[in-house]
């Protein structure tokens, strides 16, 4: 005979892979006519921009560029620095064990390294190291049983879950437009670096929409038509709608941006200012926090139940992180003497810890340019370690955490002394990764066991529960209480004595 149960449906999320991967990006290229010859080298850099993401089964497929900015020491009398800017194509395939097309996935792809070499006056060598992160995650509709109806003889195991239920997941393109100023004496000439973050993001919900909030933080190094070397810092505004139906305030929005293109050139049309126009892909998933008081076992002292059950994984406790890690620390150079600092470089990378507490090892790699009177241009590079404990994550924990540097200040002290005061805005998310029952339909019958005593005397044994000897004996956690006048039903002791008589349903 079936037993009436009350059930509960649910889209249940899992994260099926998470993998970090390095990939390197090679090419050769061949100096402009319009530009002299390349002596050396001085720094390089770029953007990474994604064309397209897909997911395959077992398998990601990445296609994007590298816009590459290099700063170069002129091989003439005439001009010392100069910059050439190119892009690198690239094409990878990351396998992905379990992936299949269709599920949800995030994908960041950033900078390691990037350096050119010289071949010849005329050619470059180009090498770059990319870090690759990617997390797939797959979604389930589950029905659970969470309620026996009308039989009070069925003795049931409940666990208190929050289970974090898919709503929906969606993305939007944004394409933005800005021009910043430069000073008015500069008349730019050529671009020689440039370094983006998105920065300041933030989720908005309404009426089935998520708006999504950000900021390209841009910083350029430009060449003036007189030979200075400037720096100009701006923002460009990042704002789209991604439509998600049923989405409501309150649900955990986990977010993600792709930076599809960068175009940036001084403005032909106004003196004095650079155009920018960035294009970005924002890819959301929307979860909703279940309270769920979800059946983990059931039996009955006075019938034989039969019921299967299953396991499944997911993800519970799902929550934001949105904090700030301020470092202030000191590096010294002793052989800067009188030379001007121009542009500072701050790459943070993150890494947890063994023990896997949310106590985070980290490292800032900053990358000094100097500029003397003579327009010689000079590089050093310190690493300032740093820690940062993250609230509420432990062991099965899955931590989805961004570093971006929002604020910098570096003031040079006589002797090479440089105070570095650098602001970090951390965001992501972390969840718990947890197995859970799932019991189906429940059917009851007669049993032909009859209880053969009057009292047993049990010893209590390591990995005991009272649920487990209640379940064993055929009897109640509740009537083993009254018996042996327990206090506390969640702690019995290795070698106490139980007293538990034979269950009789008058008692309950």
């Amino acid at each position: 005979m079936l037993v009436n149960t009350s059930k509960e449906n649910l889209c249940i999320n899992k994260l099926i892979n998470k993998k970090k991967e390095i990939i390197f990006v090679e090419k050769d290229m061949i100096v402009p006519d319009a530009k002299p010859d390349i002596l050396n080298t001085i720094c390089t850099s770029g953007v990474v921009c994604l064309y397209k993401t897909e997911l395959q089964d077992e398998k990601l497929r990445i296609d994007g560029n590298i816009n590459t900015y290099i700063m170069y020491l002129a091989d003439n009398s005439e001009d010392k620095v100069r910059g050439i800017n190119t892009s690198i194509d690239f094409s990878e395939g990351i396998e992905i064990p379990n992936a299949r097309e269709g599920m949800n996935y995030k994908v960041d792809v950033k900078i390691k390294s990037i350096e050119a070499r010289v071949i010849n006056g005329r050619k470059i060598g180009i090498k770059a190291t990319l870090e690759v992160t990617v997390q797939v995650y797959s979604n389930e509709e589950i029905t659970i049983v969470n309620e026996i109806n009308d039989d009070d003889n069925i003795q049931i195991l409940k666990e208190d879950l929050k289970v974090n239920s898919l709503v929906g997941a969606g993305e939007t393109k944004i394409y933005a437009k800005e021009t910043i100023p430069v000073q008015d004496v500069d008349n730019i000439a050529e671009i020689l670096k440039v370094g983006l973050a998105v920065t300041d993001r933030d989720i908005k919900i309404s009426y089935n929409k998520v708006l999504s909030k950000a900021e390209a933080q841009i910083k350029i190094m430009y060449l003036t038509e007189d030979n200075r070397i400037c720096t100009v810092t701006g923002k460009v505004p990042l704002v789209g709608f991604i439509d998600i139906p049923n989405v409501a305030e309150g649900n955990i929005c986990n977010t993600n941006y792709e930076l599809k293109n960068i175009i940036i050139f001084p403005n032909p049309a106004e003196e004095h200012s650079i155009n920018i126009e960035v294009e970005t892909i924002v890819k959301c998933m929307v979860y909703e926090e279940k309270q769920i008081n979800l059946i983990q076992d059931m039996y009955s002292p006075c019938c034989e139940l039969n019921f299967s059950k299953k396991q499944v994984n997911t993800m519970i406790n799902t929550r934001q992180v949105a904090d700030i890690k301020k470092i202030r620390e000191k590096v010294n150079f002793e052989d800067v003497g009188t030379k001007s600092l121009i542009d500072v470089d701050v790459i943070p990378n993150l890494t947890m810890d063994r023990a896997n507490t949310g106590s985070f090892d980290g490292e800032l790699e900053c990358n000094f340019t100097f500029l003397d009177g003579n327009m010689n241009v000079e590089q050093k590079r310190a690493k300032i370690p740093f820690d940062y404990l993250a609230q509420n994550i432990g062991e099965d924990t899955n931590s989805n955490l961004e570093m971006f540097v929002t604020n910098q200040d570096f003031i040079v002290q006589d002797g090479g002394e440089i105070n570095c005061n650098i602001d970090m805005e951390i965001l992501g998310n972390v969840s718990e990764n947890r197995s859970i029952n799932l019991i189906d339909e429940v059917e009851q019958e007669e049993s032909n066991n009859t209880q053969d005593y009057s009292v047993v005397v049990y010893i209590v044994k390591p990995g005991d529960t009272l649920w487990n000897i209640a379940k064993r004996f055929r009897t109640t956690i509740d009537f083993i209480v009254r018996t042996n006048g327990i206090e506390n039903p969640d702690k019995i002791d290795v070698g106490q004595k139980l007293y538990i008589p034979r269950y009789s349903k008058i008692t309950i």
